[in-house]
């Protein structure tokens, strides 16, 4: 293994193949405004005139939930809390079959362009609301978020201009999100996951070459204790146990899979609910795919600084600065590798990015523009819906500038926003299994579990739970031909989303904070759904709900899941059970019915059998 030089810069090469991969996504926006005669309703551009095929949603699925932070933070992850993380595979497997067999049917039987119209047909236009606006104002936060952090990590390492690249990144993803829409937006995830699975590549190829072979990578990491996959510790206060992981981590991911708008938006964007089942079932490959990559990247980084720690050595100031500086050190003989790793990251933040600006215009349209202006045609819907995602990008690269301004109070907002999913997710919960909820129930469950899931989050960001919870393992930096010999327990805990902008400090722990703020950040989002749940159930029953004649339709019902098993009955059988009788046209699809299906179908030409 040779001696670690000084590591490398960022050349010409790398700021071609970066601009080449913005340049080409902004192409496929254009192909899509005028392909298969441009956008012309408000459902092409926000749902891809529901013709999407599975694959490409997909990926376009795995892509938007990969962001940068999962490129740079889930190997920092790995090399300094060991391999656990992998056991996320089993959670996203859990994940993807809740939201492919409760939230997915109900949704796609019902044609529903934004999930919180759900609500409405459900409770009432309160709900509804209120759903819709902790939607917009978490998205706007997370995607300034989403574009800044990743921009000042790989500036500090790479030099790698900050401004211009939050303003360039920006700018491309509202170019091709308002020309091309949702069909663009899809198309050009599924060429960032390419670019992403080739960055992770490159780097993990490199690396098991320098380090002499995959299993040296791995004695390294099993000397450093890096191989901790069991850890059956039931208690929840640990950060990162087998079950916190497959429980905590199940709640938190289906809030994100099942009812989020920017993902539920692309599966029920499918033909056929077939399809939009199959996209889930794909996606999970993806993401197991993405993990393994992610999880060997950190394990390739742990190998190479296993005795000389960059974070600790004060060679980087972050430990998201880890995996850029490891490009750097690695790929510097190679010109444009660099370059190809920082699309990657880029990658990352514009599928998140541009999934978000498609959400949050679906949802002003569908829930606050559609029901106060009816009388709106469908050619000024669609001219909305752009103008729409033109002002929420510029939004975000505003709340990406604030995010400058705001530093270490930024996480702490990100995390307080990780806070909202659970109790949103309680509360789709309650509308689908619980027959008996009314509206009373589910806004006081709404409020009770929302206030629970913040008064644990902020408790956690004022005083951080104590290492031996959140358990770091050791970084040594005994081989830097430096003056830092000793070897540092490192006792931060920034989760992605912690600050230590108002830790209080110096204060007598109370066993509030060593319990009840402790808790693993993983169950935040399980206790805020559990704590709608039940609030809503209790509530529920007093005020009438009982009483209520529902349609069966907004429940979860046997049909639903026994339906799976239609395939292998005659098509005869597929009208009887059907509750509404629009649907005999032969789809699932309630955008369909049998007028449309005479037309000659121009954008069959696309239908996505080419990439």
């Amino acid at each position: 293994m040779d001696p670690p030089r000084g590591i490398g810069t960022f050349v010409v090469w790398d700021y071609v193949v970066f601009a080449g991969m913005l340049l080409i996504s902004a192409a496929i926006g254009i192909y899509y405004a005028f392909a298969g005669g441009g956008q012309q309703t408000s459902k092409d551009f926000l749902m891809g005139g529901r013709r999407m095929t599975a694959v490409p949603v997909a990926l376009s699925l795995t892509a938007s939930f990969m962001s940068a932070v999962t490129v740079l933070g889930t190997p920092t992850e790995v090399y300094r809390f060991g391999a656990i993380f992998s056991i996320f595979a089993i959670t996203y497997f859990f994940v993807v079959a809740i939201s492919a067999e409760v939230f997915l049917p109900v949704f796609y039987k019902l044609g529903i362009t934004s999930t919180y119209e759900y609500l409405e047909l459900r409770f009432n236009k309160c709900v509804r609301l209120c759903g819709t606006v902790l939607f917009i104002v978490q998205t706007i936060l997370y995607t300034g978020i989403v574009i800044y952090a990743p921009a000042l990590a790989l500036n500090q390492v790479t030099g790698f201009d900050l401004w211009g690249a939050v303003v360039a990144t920006g700018v491309v993803c509202t170019f091709y999100c308002t020309l091309g829409g949702l069909k663009a937006v899809i198309w050009t995830d599924v060429f960032q996951v390419g670019i992403m699975v080739a960055g992770f590549a490159s780097v993990i190829i490199r690396a098991v070459v320098i380090q002499g072979g995959i299993s040296n990578i791995l004695n390294d990491c099993y000397n450093g204790g890096r191989l901790n996959f069991w850890n059956f510790d039931p208690n929840p206060l640990q950060r990162h146990t087998f079950w916190t992981i497959i429980i905590g981590g199940t709640f938190t991911w289906t809030s994100i899979y099942g009812v989020n708008q920017s993902q539920v938006q692309r599966y029920i964007s499918c033909k056929s609910r077939f399809q939009a089942k199959m996209s889930l079932y794909i996606n999970l490959l993806g993401l197991w795919a993405i993990l393994v990559c992610s999880v060997l990247c950190g394990l390739a980084l742990y190998s190479r600084y296993h005795d000389c720690d960059p974070w600790t050595a004060k060679k980087v100031s972050a430990p998201d600065q880890l995996m850029p500086y490891l490009v750097l050190d690695i790929l510097q003989d190679f010109p444009g590798l660099p370059g190809l790793f920082v699309a990657c990251a880029y990658s990352g933040t514009l599928s998140t990015v541009s999934s978000s600006i498609n959400a949050l215009a679906a949802v002003t349209v569908e829930d606050l523009i559609k029901p106060h202006f009816r009388s709106l045609s469908e050619r000024s819907l669609s001219w909305i819906s752009q103008g729409m995602s033109v002002l929420f990008g510029v939004l975000c690269i505003g709340m990406a500038a604030l995010a400058s301004l705001m530093g270490a109070l930024l996480q702490a907002a990100l995390s307080i926003f990780g806070m909202v999913g659970g109790p949103l997710l309680g509360l789709f919960a309650l509308g689908i299994l619980v027959p008996f909820a009314n509206s009373i129930g589910a806004i006081v469950g709404l409020m009770a579990g929302f206030a629970v899931s913040l008064w644990v989050g902020i408790g956690a960001q004022l005083y951080p739970p104590l290492p031996e919870r959140t358990m770091p393992l050791i970084l040594e930096t005994y081989g830097c031909n430096s003056t830092h010999n000793v070897t540092n327990w490192v006792t931060t805990t920034e989760m992605p989303f912690s600050t230590s902008a108002f830790q209080v400090h110096s204060v007598e722990r109370t066993p509030l904070m060593d319990n009840w703020y402790s808790l693993s950040y993983l169950y935040f989002s399980t206790l805020g759904t559990l704590v709608t749940v039940f609030i809503g159930m209790l509530i529920s029953l007093p005020t009438g709900g009982r009483k209520q004649n529902l349609d069966r339709r907004f429940l979860l019902t046997k049909e639903d899941f026994l339906s799976n098993f239609d395939i292998f009955k005659k098509k005869e059988h597929i009208l009887n059970y059907k509750s509404h009788p629009v649907e005999d046209g032969g789809t699932d699809n309630p955008a369909f019915n049998h007028i449309e299906l005479n037309f000659p179908d121009q954008s069959g030409k696309m239908s996505g059998t080419r990439l």
